[in-house]
């Protein structure tokens, strides 16, 4: 029997303005637009093997190497029908093409970061998933146009489509249509952009993102004010920051995003705690290290977990990571440690005890590219 196959490699996203709450739960619909900056795969990335074959019985799901229930996943089962659909229309137009449509579809997927702590694994893995199958389907729709699918899977999924600067555009139409990710300017616009991050916790959050943004629309008061007055200010300034290459303003957004972004779970019924002790000791560390350099040099932002990720641009880079290094002296916990660093002058080193305890890894990365097709298959068993 035969077996067609196709992989995808897909970045992580870390949004600066963020996503939180939706106005269509099936849907994944948003309440607000967003914006993030996409990492590069050479350090964060989700790998995605897709095959199909008619000898299959049925769908599947390995994720790191365990089987997943893909019945039970209607955010899956989504994006396969959607896909199915756009293939089977490309078998109608031509009776040559193998009917991949009717095939059962096996997936192999796996992360080289933490799942679920944080870090954005499944808008990476449901970008991975629908790049590869759209390969596997030889689907001609663009990114914008799958976006609308990995949407479904995973809202911030629709972003790790593409590469460099990106936003998500909530839309206003109820079926969602006009809801999808559209990029602002592609790495080569701001090269310099990088990033590292401070793992806290690489557990599994108590709190998923679906459940926290399900108590937040309901019960928090400033979640409404957000919504409606804030955010769709925030993303023109943060989206002409980014055209301008403003990083003051940039970061100086980023910042007060994130901070927000904290204080609606705060004030959700009961209240939502996504970071913890370690986390505002970066907070404080990032102030001080601006304050030292006399100018905003670096942004910090928490998604949902305790992880920090810190952005800033390559010119800066020494002073940030002198910073770093003086909080994590060990080597160990480092993925790179290929750049010059020394503290800045003044600054005040007890903001910074207890940091090389609480962090457990120190990722450094840079913005990246949209996903890519690879050659590169994850194992997976013959047909028999």
């Amino acid at each position: 029997m035969p077996v067609f196959v196709a992989s995808a490699k897909a970045p992580v996203n870390i949004a600066t303005l963020k996503y939180w709450g939706k106005r269509d739960t099936k849907l994944n619909l948003p309440t607000n637009s967003s914006i993030s900056v996409t990492l590069s795969t050479d350090d964060l990335a989700a790998y995605t093997t897709a095959t199909a074959s008619p000898a299959y019985k049925d769908d599947s799901l390995v994720l790191n190497g365990i089987p997943e229930p893909i019945e039970q996943s209607a955010r899956l089962s989504a994006c396969l029908r959607e896909l199915r659909a756009l293939r089977a229309a490309l078998e109608q137009a031509d009776s040559s093409l193998p009917p991949l449509s009717s095939y059962h579809v096996h997936v192999f997927s796996k992360n080289n970061f933490p799942t679920a702590a944080g870090l954005a694994s499944s808008a990476a893995g449901f970008a991975a998933l629908v790049r590869a199958v759209a390969n596997l389907f030889e689907l001609p729709q663009s990114p914008e146009e799958l976006s609308r699918i990995a949407r479904q899977g995973s809202g911030s999924a629709c972003r790790s489509l593409m590469g460099g600067f990106v936003g998500w555009e909530m839309g206003s139409k109820d079926d969602g249509s006009d809801s999808l990710a559209v990029q602002i300017a592609p790495k080569s616009h701001w090269p310099t952009i990088k990033a590292a991050i401070l793992v806290i916790s690489a557990q599994k959050k108590d709190i998923s993102s679906t459940s926290g943004m399900q108590t937040t629309v309901k019960t928090s008061s400033l979640f409404q004010h957000r919504i409606q007055n804030v955010v769709p200010r925030r993303y023109e300034e943060m989206k002409n920051a980014i055209l301008n290459h403003d990083f003051e303003l940039f970061a100086t957004l980023t910042m007060a995003d994130s901070n927000q972004f904290h204080a609606v779970c705060l004030d959700s019924m009961p209240p939502i705690f996504y970071m913890n002790d370690a986390s505002r000791q970066a907070i404080r560390a990032v102030e001080e290290l601006n304050r030292a350099a006399g100018k905003t040099i670096a942004a910090y932002t928490f998604d949902a977990g305790p992880n920090c990720v810190i952005y800033y641009q390559q010119e800066d880079e020494q002073a940030v990571l002198g910073l770093l290094r003086t909080a994590v002296p060990d080597a160990d916990k480092w993925t790179s440690t290929n750049a010059s660093a020394s503290l800045l002058h003044g600054y005040n080193t007890e903001l910074l005890a207890g940091l090389d305890n609480a962090v457990t890894q120190v990722i450094l990365t840079s913005i990246g590219d949209a996903p890519v097709s690879t050659e590169e298959h994850l194992d997976f068993p013959p047909v028999e």
